[in-house]
């Protein structure tokens, strides 16, 4: 791999959460798999930006700290903090995730967190 799995998933959650698409998208396969575990399971980059973009519709400014990391050749757990500014503030939640990349793309992506956490503070009803 050219690059680790960590500079790969962080480039993706960086345009992602600033809906960079242009840069995000090519940063996974074509056939990729998102599963968005309180929500669902799609396919491939599209799918997985309109799953991203009904959540991030309501932010104003998206940011993100990782906590903890591990590595396992093209395998990355990562625990972070999403942080969303919404017009009421900011909001935080705490998320699991789990990357599996292909030639330096992410080809699986899943993360978990509990729901309730975030409708708690969110500005609009969760869908």
């Amino acid at each position: 791999m050219a690059n680790s799995a960590l500079d790969t998933v962080t480039r993706f959650l960086t345009e992602a959460l600033n809906q960079n698409w242009d840069a995000a998208l090519p940063l996974m396969t074509d056939d990729c798999v998102y599963t968005n575990v309180p929500v669902g399971t799609v396919h491939g980059p599209q799918a997985a930006r309109a799953m991203l973009e009904q959540f991030l519709k309501p932010t104003i400014e998206n940011t993100f700290v990782v906590k903890n990391h591990a590595q396992s050749g093209e395998l990355l757990f990562l625990e972070r903090v999403d942080r969303h500014r919404v017009q009421t503030g900011w909001v935080e939640l705490p998320i699991n995730s789990v990357f599996r990349l292909q030639d330096d793309r992410l080809a699986e992506l899943r993360e978990y967190f509990d729901v309730m956490t975030i409708a708690k503070q969110w500005p609009v009803p969760l869908a």
